[in-house]
């Protein structure tokens, strides 16, 4: 038997959370979700359940308390978090910061779709290139 999948998704802001849960829940209907306004938010959340990590994390770059790029240097050099692969999930889309970001450890590189079908697309490609 196999486990169910689990995904954390960072970000601050609720609609892109709530669009982004719908679309998970149409492509991975089993799936766990699990939320975090901010990248300081998630590290306690992962803490407390270090045992039971997600198989994924999509994070947003612009956030309070903890931005997703501190948030992707203290994952990566935590030994029990340094292997979950990082999408990142943001409105950006400069290749400076992409590759900045790649160099840093992030995985996957997911700029916000408008649409619901085109987001369920890159989630996809998401998932797969990075190990569905």
């Amino acid at each position: 038997m196999t486990t169910a999948k689990k995904i954390m998704i960072v970000d601050d802001d609720e609609d892109d959370i709530d669009f982004f849960t719908e679309a998970v829940a149409e492509i991975l209907p089993t799936c766990k979700l699990v939320t975090a306004s901010n990248g300081e938010e998630a590290l306690e959340k992962l803490d407390e359940h270090i045992d039971t990590p997600p198989n994924w994390i999509f994070m947003d770059l612009n956030m309070p308390r903890m931005n997703g790029k501190i948030c992707l240097i203290k994952l990566k050099t935590n030994p029990k978090l340094r292997d979950i692969p990082i999408i990142i999930y943001t409105t950006s889309s400069h290749l400076k910061e992409k590759e900045e970001l790649f160099k840093m450890g992030a995985s996957y590189f997911l700029t916000k779709s408008s649409t619901f079908d085109a987001l369920k697309k890159e989630i996809s490609k998401a998932l797969f290139a990075c190990g569905l």
